[in-house]
């Protein structure tokens, strides 16, 4: 029986996703040896030729290639296992029998029957999967136009699953987006442009270019000492600024 380890590359641009399934990894099969941990999708692109992995895992969205790109790359090469926080996003994929997927955040249990499926594709040639990743893009785009119920957010080094209803507001922040509920705060990756796309513009509001609010959540609006306009909330103490056209439009309302 061949001894050598089963070469591994991860690609995720979000560092406690990433790490977090390179821990479970580790536990689940210590067998294998991870060779390339990737933040973007060039970068995976590059490992795929110098480190020449078995298997790859691949988050869909992330900054340069994106998992698609990779995955036509690696296919006939590597064996594929795509990551999505969309379960629509890869059920084809996966039923097709020739990838397999994780819905994120990633639990522990299907991690293992993951890993079961590879060890028994391992066995064989990595598949050409061209055509399937070919139908796998198509759905990609109306599934993205697809109203948002839930979130991947982070905080700290955990990945939270965050439901839509409770999120108070979503404020930009250098590179990330704050997204706060009465109790919690967390990161998300995607800008607020993606977020506004895809959420109910008659429930959250877009009162600031880096903020949308849930406009129940809102109590009043209220005018400080320097003439700047601000929205009070109703459960959370934090001012959220209200830009003067926002402000215009809301006017009356």
């Amino acid at each position: 029986m061949n001894s050598t380890p089963v070469r591994i590359l991860v690609a995720e641009d979000e560092s406690g996703q990433r790490r977090q399934l390179i821990d479970q990894l580790a536990r689940l099969w210590p067998q294998a040896q991870l060779v390339a941990e990737c933040a973007d999708g060039n970068a995976a692109l590059a490992a795929l030729g110098s480190k020449r992995p078995d298997v790859l895992f691949l988050d869909i969205r992330m900054p340069g290639a994106d998992g698609i790109e990779v995955a036509r790359a690696a296919s006939g090469r590597a064996h594929v296992v795509l990551t999505t926080a969309y379960e629509q996003y890869a059920v084809t994929a996966f039923e097709a029998g020739a990838l397999d997927y994780l819905l994120k955040p990633v639990v522990p249990e299907r991690l293992a029957a993951t890993i079961e499926r590879l060890k028994q594709r391992l066995r064989s040639s990595p598949p050409d999967i061209g055509a399937l990743l070919s139908a796998l893009d198509e759905r990609l785009r109306p599934a993205a136009e697809q109203k948002l119920n839930w979130i991947t957010a982070t905080i700290g080094d955990a990945v939270k699953l965050l439901a839509i209803d409770d999120v108070l507001f979503f404020r930009a922040s250098d590179k990330y987006v704050r997204v706060v509920t009465a109790d919690d705060e967390a990161l998300v990756r995607m800008s607020l442009k993606q977020l506004e796309d895809r959420l109910d513009d008659s429930v959250f509001w877009r009162i600031h270019r880096a903020v949308l609010a849930r406009a129940s959540a809102i109590e009043q609006f209220e005018k400080d000492e320097l003439g700047h306009w601000h929205a009070r909330l109703k459960n959370h103490p934090e001012r959220l600024p209200v830009s003067e056209s926002a402000r215009s439009r809301l006017r009356g309302m």
